[in-house]
């Protein structure tokens, strides 16, 4: 019989604003990446899925502790096509989040609603951003923006994601296979709590850089450079080097480029 190969989309843009995307990154990984391109990409870290999108591996597990951000993710794979009203309202913002929200507390948040109602808000509101209070409701404040574009159907996702897993929970539970590559890029090395329930302590930076240290396959691993950050990725072995990112971070009121770190190991 022939081999049938499927040929891969182009790479494509992230169906997502995300607030720090790693878009940028691209080029940096891409470079890493080539050489191990038959193996499965992992990504703990998931979020925006530029990187992913941008490198395009046939096998992929793709991880993340947000839940909503997964569904979105699995109804995409599933060909997902939104029908919900979409402009950019302020009046319409509220309803559609009030209407998620009420979605999340009866249960229904791995709904094909929920999955549209979640790219319209993140579509619409402010900066990008994905985050819920205390009580679990998304609780991001309508945009400012002029313009948005919004898509009904997301058929080139779909190709692109058919043989890619989507997981959501711990990332110590991913079940890694020994000669996988992969690329983490957990929350930056500061205080970190509204994204998911439990936030992201010093505790998972320090479980994330110790569990990727005894990984066999190839290792990418990105944060923000801070001194604590790159002490402990080089006393676990990591090989580092640093990179300078498009864009700022505050830090007691003043707003200096930031300077992310790229460790690597068995590569």
């Amino acid at each position: 019989m022939p081999v049938i190969t499927r040929t891969r989309p182009d790479a494509l843009q992230p169906p997502l604003k995300w607030a720090g995307g790693k878009r940028w990154q691209v080029p940096h990984i891409k470079s890493l990446w080539e050489p191990h391109a038959h193996r499965r990409l992992i990504e703990p870290f998931a979020g925006g899925l530029a990187v992913t999108l941008g490198v395009q591996p046939e096998r992929a597990l793709l991880n993340d502790a947000n839940p909503h951000l997964i569904n979105f993710y699995r109804w995409l794979k599933k060909g997902l096509r939104t029908s919900i009203a979409m402009e950019n309202d302020e009046g319409l913002f509220y309803q559609h989040r009030d209407r998620f929200n009420a979605l999340v507390r009866a249960g229904e948040s791995d709904s094909r609603e929920s999955a549209a109602l979640f790219y319209y808000l993140n579509r619409t509101g402010y900066n990008g951003l994905c985050r819920f209070n205390s009580r679990g409701d998304f609780n991001v404040p309508f945009g400012s923006y002029k313009t948005i574009t919004y898509a009904r159907s997301f058929a080139a996702h779909r190709e692109a994601f058919a043989d890619w897993e989507f997981t959501t929970g711990d990332f110590a539970e991913i079940p890694l296979d020994r000669d996988d590559f992969v690329y983490a890029d957990p929350p930056y090395d500061v205080e970190f709590t509204a994204y998911s329930p439990g936030g992201f302590s010093w505790d998972d930076q320090r479980r994330t850089a110790e569990l990727l240290a005894m990984h066999s396959g190839p290792v990418v691993l990105v944060n923000l450079s801070t001194p604590r950050i790159d002490s402990m990725y080089r006393k676990l072995g990591y090989e580092v080097r640093y990179l300078d990112a498009p864009r700022r971070i505050s830090c007691n009121g003043n707003r200096r480029p930031a300077r992310e770190i790229l460790a690597t190991r068995n590569l």
